[in-house]
């Protein structure tokens, strides 16, 4: 089975928690950004990474605004399931932004990244990577892949939200007011997209918007076995 989970910031105790003690051999636990646990190489990041790595289940983690990008590189790159991943340990896997993941029958469309809102507060190298959000090269060729499939996915992972959503949630208002480039694209991926359900993971609630999109962060959400039907959603453009 396929579980999606928001942001756990290098929290061990997330994974103890009896919800998600239920996960078994041949589950498959995806984390939409903010891992957390490759930040900054401590013997206890490391004790807790190789706990991680034990886990039955597979553990596949988009990367979010707070990431060690630098130690995140260092990680070689392979194929998985039609997409790309960086093998951590054991069962731990990074998703490399843009992937379109083939699992149990559904595809999945997972991009990463996001924009730290308190970026003047942060140090560069230290609490901060510029690698935060994808580049404009990377934005296009995901651009192109999906219209090379009109647009259509089973289900789409991000890290941020679109824009519009933003707006919707009031969230714009306390950030900052002009969108950046990913939540421009992500507002394209919403408008052009043919999907069953869009799971984003960075605002820290569990709440669902429309029937077609989710917040997540606490929980945990069991991808449908079966996608449902496509329907219009709320927010798309006419």
């Amino acid at each position: 089975m396929l579980y999606v989970t928001g942001d756990v910031h290098g929290q061990l105790d997330r994974f103890e928690e009896k919800t998600f003690k239920k996960l078994t051999k041949g589950d498959t636990l995806f984390i939409l950004g903010d891992f957390g646990f490759l930040w900054d190489g401590s013997a206890a990041e490391k004790k807790a990474l190789a706990w991680l790595a034990k886990r039955p289940y597979r553990i596949l983690f988009l990367d979010g605004c707070h990431e060690n990008y630098e130690m995140l590189a260092g990680y070689p790159e392979e194929e998985f399931c039609g997409g790309r991943v960086q093998h951590i340990a054991g069962s731990v896997y990074h998703v490399c932004r843009g992937s379109l993941l083939e699992l149990e029958g559904r595809t999945l469309f997972c991009l990463g990244g996001g924009e730290s809102d308190d970026i003047e507060d942060r140090q560069e190298g230290v609490n901060w990577w510029r690698a935060e959000l994808p580049e404009p090269a990377l934005l296009e060729d995901c651009r192109q892949r999906l219209e090379s499939r009109d647009w259509q996915v089973d289900y789409i992972l991000t890290h941020d939200a679109p824009g519009r959503i933003l707006e919707f949630m009031g969230l714009n208002a306390r950030r900052r007011e002009v969108l950046n480039p990913l939540q421009v694209f992500l507002n394209e991926l919403n408008g052009k997209g043919q999907y069953t359900q869009w799971l984003f993971g960075r605002y820290h609630a569990d709440r669902r918007l429309g029937s077609k999109m989710q917040e997540v962060f606490g929980g945990l959400v069991q991808l449908e076995s079966e996608p449902p039907a496509k329907k219009s959603w709320i927010f798309r453009k006419k």
